[in-house]
């Protein structure tokens, strides 16, 4: 069988990723990494998405990337924002897919992996830098220049699967391929129990997606909100 790393955060794009990964005839490993982000439940539900999805085996990394702070997701001290804002937002974690991919590459380097998944999207998105094609084009390169895969002719592929669709587009896509988005958490301020606040972008984008996709809101809102 080929193997592929899979990204896996516990939100919807993660998670429809794996899904893709694994209706092409992967085994997947996923990945997920504690970085410090503001909440837990967004880990607890990548651990449930990769149960669910039957990934081969499932790793969470802890690397503190709070200790620089310059993202309201890291620090506390930042706000996340309730309402849409111009230019790259706050919760922008500075370098976070670039740490994130090399770390997927060590291991797909050590399991020879055929592929690495990751979530990424260009469509419905809060413009970070770190989600466009270039940026995944860019890191393909450097990837098989950097790794002995690569230079013996074994290039580790990084497949973006969701980069161009709409929010709406990916939840139809999962849909169909079995994901049960009730078990992730996008929101940037979740609570520990993956209650989302329904204010930040990403549950504005998530929200959205459901309503265009003709799919019932699966998100999980804190007591007195709803989608």
């Amino acid at each position: 069988m080929k193997r592929a790393v899979v990204l896996l955060s516990g939100g919807l794009d993660s998670a429809t990723a794996l899904a893709v990964a694994r209706d092409r005839g992967y085994d997947c490993f996923a990945l997920s990494v504690d970085y410090g982000q503001r909440h837990h439940s967004e880990l607890a539900a990548a651990k449930a998405v990769a149960r669910a999805l039957g990934a081969v085996e499932h790793r969470v990394l802890h690397l503190d990337m709070g200790q620089f702070g310059g993202s309201a997701l890291t620090d506390r001290a930042l706000a996340v924002p309730t309402a849409p804002s111009v230019g790259i937002p706050v919760t922008y974690v500075p370098a976070r897919n670039t740490v994130m991919l090399a770390l997927a590459l060590g291991w797909a380097e050590v399991i020879e992996a055929d592929a690495i998944y990751i979530g990424v999207n260009a469509v419905d998105y809060s413009g970070y830098p770190d989600c466009r094609p270039e940026f995944v084009e860019a890191f393909a390169r450097m990837a098989n220049l950097a790794t002995k895969r690569g230079v013996e002719g074994h290039p580790i592929r990084i497949e973006a699967p969701l980069m161009e669709l709409s929010k709406a587009e990916i939840i139809r896509l999962g849909s169909g391929l079995g994901v049960d988005y009730s078990l992730t958490v996008s929101c940037y301020q979740a609570d520990e129990e993956g209650g989302a606040c329904g204010e930040c972008d990403s549950c504005r984008f998530r929200r959205q997606g459901f309503t265009e996709a003709g799919i019932p809101d699966a998100t999980r809102y804190r007591m007195g909100l709803s989608g």
